[in-house]
């Protein structure tokens, strides 16, 4: 198969020196001198991961406190919709370009703990807000901190592994949103159970704060672009301090990749879903199913974040053992989790009520066991696709880029999909009662999934014609 020669390569060398794409092989990209990964590396990954886990946290825990902060504020499900989607989204989507495009130049390490700092501090003042407004720029704070974790995180990942093992590490720093769900959906809600939601919000910022510091004090730094460029590792500065671009070269040769944008589509429908379904997956639990908070933590974080965990575990390796045979898997890996979960969703949320099983003093509704399939199969796009981005996009580019489809995924998907989801549930009310939410999270994860499986058959077929153009040098 051709070597990889998509646009955003291409017009890349009109601003900076030209530059080897990335081998399919990782044996040959492990060749280059000082081109090696290892202890150092996989420390890097599990601190990024441990990071990611804190951002995760902090962003997600406020699903889990819907119904308390409601009853007591006293706002409605469209407002709320607006607190978890939009004020977070729209702060933290945008300036992950102006961060990503910091990054791109800078040292990403000591970036990324700062910002974890930050966000950890906000994540304590959202438990000390004395009203809806106070809790909404403090959630505005939490975004502006966390905009500048994921792109350049991700970008770290991609310099300390070769292409060949980029899918499986992808897989372990994706486990960060998984391990967030389970640590703090479960802790969390006994946190909020025994002592309310303020001192939730108190309580979890804590680790973050640890987590910053042990980033900035323990890991490294990777050379930029040192699996593609072999001029980089031998000490050449095209790597270590990356060209200046414009802008507008920039977006116009992400705009050219039909492979990016196809991809970007797709990712926006899944945080459509996603971060509708994390929001709103708690509040269904306690109508629907009678729950407590507590239990819903339970089952969201504990079953729900193990099976997650296996499944973005699975989908890194399955892209890179299939993706060695034939880089078409690489995106049809992401397409079968879709075709997968749109059953599986139909199946959770159109479940009846009644108690299946008991977890220690918890009832689990049946449902759940279509929740766990759910589980695995919905997030098998998250590895994959940054890994094929990491593929698609020049090192000096790499984080801005990242930052331009974390826009879309988060702006469109996390900043409207609570708040389609909240309206959606509310117009619902008058017809179907208490009942409206579930059928609200079953007609938006259900579509949101079929959307998603045609976007990734579109960015497959695109992602198949850029690695086949000729090189031109």
């Amino acid at each position: 198969m051709a070597r990889l020669n998509p646009t955003l390569r291409v017009e890349a060398a009109a601003v900076a020196p030209r530059t080897t794409p990335a081998p399919d092989d990782g044996a040959a990209s492990a060749a280059l001198p000082g081109a090696a990964y290892g202890t150092r590396s996989h420390w890097t990954l599990f601190v990024l991961l441990l990071v990611y886990t804190m951002a995760f946290i902090d962003r997600q825990i406020l699903g889990l406190l819907v119904q308390p902060i409601k009853q007591e504020l006293g706002v409605s499900d469209t407002a709320m919709g607006l607190l978890g989607g939009l004020s977070f989204a729209l702060f933290y989507s945008l300036l992950g370009i102006p961060f990503g495009r910091h990054a791109d130049h800078a040292n990403r390490r000591n970036f990324v703990a700062w910002c974890c700092a930050a966000w950890s501090g906000m994540t304590a003042l959202c438990g000390l807000a004395t009203g809806y407004w106070t809790l909404f720029l403090a959630r505005v704070g939490v975004a502006v901190g966390e905009a500048g974790c994921t792109a350049p995180s991700a970008s770290m990942v991609a310099d300390h592994y070769p292409p060949r093992l980029r899918g499986r590490a992808m897989g372990v720093y994706w486990l960060g949103p998984q391990l967030g769900i389970l640590l703090g959906l479960t802790i969390g809600g006994w946190i909020a159970h025994h002592h309310g939601w303020r001192a939730a919000f108190l309580w979890m910022s804590i680790p973050g704060v640890l987590a910053a510091l042990l980033l900035r004090l323990t890991t490294v730094e990777p050379l930029r672009g040192r699996w593609e460029q072999p001029a980089a590792v031998a000490g050449a500065g095209d790597a270590a301090t990356p060209p200046r671009e414009p802008m507008a070269v920039l977006v116009r040769s992400l705009w050219a990749s039909r492979a990016f944008r196809w991809t970007t589509l797709a990712g926006l429908t899944m945080g459509f879903a996603g971060y509708g379904i994390g929001l709103w997956m708690p509040a269904f639990l306690v109508r629907s199913h009678g729950m407590t908070l507590q239990g819903a933590g339970i089952v969201m974080g504990l079953l729900g974040g193990v099976a997650a965990m296996l499944g973005s575990l699975t989908g890194g390796w399955l892209s890179d053992r299939l993706g060695q045979r034939d880089a078409r898997w690489r995106l049809g890996v992401p397409l079968i989790g879709c075709v997968l979960s749109v059953p599986a969703a139909l199946a959770f949320f159109a479940w009846p009520a009644g108690t299946g099983w008991t977890l220690g003093d918890v009832a689990v509704p049946r449902a759940v066991a279509a929740y766990l399939l759910f589980g695995v199969f919905a997030v098998w796009w998250t590895a994959p696709v940054y890994a094929v981005l990491a593929e698609l996009i020049a090192p000096h580019r790499r984080v801005t880029a990242l930052a331009f489809f974390n826009l879309g995924m988060t702006m469109v998907g996390g900043g409207l999909g609570p708040l389609f989801t909240g309206a959606l549930s509310d117009a619902l009310v008058p017809a179907l009662g208490q009942e409206a939410l579930r059928w609200a999270l079953a007609a938006s994860s259900g579509g949101c999934y079929a959307l998603g499986a045609v976007a990734f058959v579109l960015a497959l077929r695109a992602y198949a014609r850029e690695r086949a153009a000729p090189s031109p040098a």
